[in-house]
């Protein structure tokens, strides 16, 4: 047999087996126990597999590291879904059929799948799970800009400046944000902040859904300043201050309601304030 040829046999048989001795892999490859020992320490040492006392092991896999520093996307959807749901419906309520829209990845911004799927929109988003809900359960039109997978985040991300979202321009963007506060849109990863500010240059208004509970979040990048930001959408939950802070600033801020999640359909999915109390000049 072909050098190539057994190594590749002998991977295989560690893979279904996890170990095997020099006899065991002798008799499975029709080899010398000379020549399979050379085939063990030429993967070895290749790192395609581990050498043990007598024969070799599968080589156990690293857990795989994800470069994003956010926060996982299964963690957050459950968490104020009641409050992101509401959010989630008047922001679909802003959408006029024959528009088209951007919208990032995000759990609260992820809600609005659910009201959307009467629309007749061209969506351009980021959100891999956003995209694949609706296609298959609504005619909209919907454009993924190319890029890594983000499994854990559910974002599609490209480090390069010229992908396809250059190519398309947005009456309205709608996002969700790590954080807010009077010196603007935070984020907690570069990769993430790159991505989003050239979706936001392609926009001419800037819609941020943002439960209450982001009023406190601090992080260290800061995506956009509060001048960009054309309105808020947030909960009930959030303080007077906060609100008029934002007002000050010449941001529109909606409050709704959380509203009861439904116990079948869509929402199902999800489940569900901290104080926010400062006055207009203060920073949040």
């Amino acid at each position: 047999m072909i050098n190539h040829k057994r190594h590749k046999r002998l991977l295989k048989l560690l893979n279904e087996h996890q170990h095997a001795s020099v006899q065991e892999l002798t008799e499975w490859l029709s080899a010398s126990a000379a020549t399979v020992r050379r085939d063990i320490g030429w993967l070895a040492a290749k790192n395609q597999l581990t050498r043990t006392r007598g024969g070799a092991a599968k080589l156990q896999q690293k857990k795989r590291q994800f470069t994003l520093s956010s926060e996982t996307f299964q963690n957050n959807i459950q968490n104020r879904a009641a409050e992101k749901r509401a959010i989630a419906r008047h922001a679909s309520s802003m959408c006029n059929d024959g528009e088209t829209i951007i919208i990032n990845g995000g759990t609260t911004t992820y809600m609005m799948v659910e009201f959307l799927v009467e629309k007749q929109l061209k969506i351009l988003t980021n959100s891999f799970l956003m995209a694949e809900r609706l296609l298959v359960s609504s005619d909209n039109e919907i454009i993924l800009p190319g890029g890594k997978v983000y499994r854990e985040q559910n974002v599609i991300l490209s480090p390069f400046d010229n992908d396809i979202t250059q190519h398309h321009y947005a009456a309205k963007m709608f996002m969700g944000v790590y954080g807010l506060s009077l010196l603007g849109l935070m984020e907690a990863d570069p990769l993430l902040i790159q991505a989003e500010k050239r979706l936001i240059s392609q926009t001419d208004e800037l819609i941020v859904l943002v439960d209450s509970s982001k009023f406190a979040r601090r992080a260290g990048l800061i995506l956009c300043g509060l001048n960009r930001v054309s309105c808020v959408i947030t909960d009930t939950g959030a303080s007077d201050g906060a609100v008029q802070a934002l007002e000050h600033e010449g941001v529109k801020v909606v409050t709704v309601a959380p509203e009861p999640l439904e116990q079948d359909g869509g929402s199902a999915d999800f489940e569900s304030s901290s104080e926010f109390p400062l006055a207009a000049n203060d920073r949040f």
